[in-house]
């Protein structure tokens, strides 16, 4: 059933929108905003993918969209210099709502909800899982060019949309306090599940500390290193990474640990069968190697000493914010049924003792591909 929101319709009746309208097509919604496609009546005219933005999520609505614009217009002259065609293919681009100069990158209904567009890249798609070490190594190279195109970027001049968003201490603290408020009356059912990701706290302090030592730079980081965040033309080739949203400052291995946390999983981010969740090594290699190759020559030693442990702190991560909002009443995360943020909770558990199993392996690995090859 394709629903249309009935501000999307107001939007549309008092023309808001670039152009006129055809249709809107519900597109399939991810974990935090709702989206359509908005199809013109005139074929001249370019499609939108019009957004709902969540902003239970991301409160400084003005502040998120800045920084998306700040980067894609970044990534946008890089694409331009290296001479590649269709660029509005490459690199994502926003659109402005409202009429005459009264435009902004996003719009706030009557109803107090945030919406935004960017063009609609046509002939294009996704996968939501690397299916070979071949698949995962093009990522690899996918969020590794991302990165090349932002290392120079001034990343203080972006806003942290999602304050201390990886910032392990700070979600630690957010788990104890949790626990104490139990505000959902949950607890009983997660004592085991918290006494183990609590008695673990104190191995994952590492990156914070590094960072605040200097020993690892600070740089424009994607976040949110999903496979689904690449687009893929009909020939399979990449066109660009996708999903913005959390782009903000932040150390390089938070990228390639949520990549291989989200991509080398044998089982699913849910899956409520732990025994089908484990690390896939070849998956967890290939990305690396392919994220290497494209970054080695600028990466810090110190940062790429850190890339295999990102695989384990971004899991390890994972798991307190997806248990802390299970005690909280799941109010950050979309979930299907009551339990769903715990059962994700115990799949990013056991992902994390299999990655610990395989640490010493991926961590040689990683520092043997970013050795620099003159």
């Amino acid at each position: 059933m394709n629903y249309v929101p009935k501000s999307v319709v107001e939007m549309v009746a008092v023309g808001l929108l670039p152009h006129p309208v055809l249709e809107i097509e519900e597109l399939s919604s991810g974990l935090i905003n709702d989206s359509w496609k908005v199809v013109t009546k005139d074929p001249k005219h370019p499609n939108y993918l019009l957004q709902k933005i969540n902003h239970n999520v991301f409160r400084d609505v003005e502040s998120l969209q800045y920084n998306i614009k700040m980067v894609t217009d970044y990534i946008r002259n890089k694409v331009i210099l290296k001479g590649i065609q269709d660029i509005d293919r490459h690199v994502l681009t926003p659109i402005s709502i409202g009429k005459g100069d009264n435009t902004k990158l996003y719009y706030w209904d009557s109803n107090g909800d945030y919406w935004r567009m960017f063009l609609f890249i046509e002939d294009s798609h996704s996968y939501d899982k690397m299916e070979s070490p071949e698949m995962a190594e093009v990522a690899g190279k996918a969020f590794g060019q991302f990165h090349k195109y932002l290392k120079d970027f001034p990343g203080k001049r972006l806003c942290e949309v999602i304050p201390n968003f990886h910032n392990t201490p700070v979600r630690i603290e957010n788990l104890r306090r949790r626990v104490v408020l139990n505000p959902a009356g949950r607890l009983k059912d997660v004592n085991k599940e918290v006494d183990f990701l609590i008695n673990k706290s104190h191995d994952f302090l590492m990156i914070a500390d590094l960072g605040e030592k200097g020993i690892i730079p600070t740089r424009v980081v994607h976040q949110d290193t999903k496979f689904n965040n690449i687009l893929f033309d009909k020939n399979d080739e990449v066109l660009c990474v996708v999903d913005l949203d959390t782009v903000m400052p932040g150390y390089i291995c938070y990228d390639v640990g949520d990549a291989i946390r989200s991509g080398a999983n044998t089982g699913k981010e849910d899956d409520a069968d732990i025994k089908n969740v484990e690390l896939d090594m070849n998956l967890a290699k290939a990305f690396m190697k392919g994220f290497l190759d494209k970054t080695r020559m600028f990466l810090k030693k110190s940062e790429i000493e850190t890339l295999a442990f990102g695989a384990k702190l971004l899991t390890y991560e994972q798991a307190v914010r997806f248990l802390d909002d299970y005690l909280d009443g799941d109010k950050y995360y979309k979930t299907d049924y009551p339990e769903h943020n715990l059962v994700r909770a115990r799949a990013q558990i056991k992902l994390l003792q299999s990655i610990e199993k395989h640490y010493t392996e991926l961590d040689a690995y990683a520092k043997k591909c970013g050795v620099i090859k003159y």
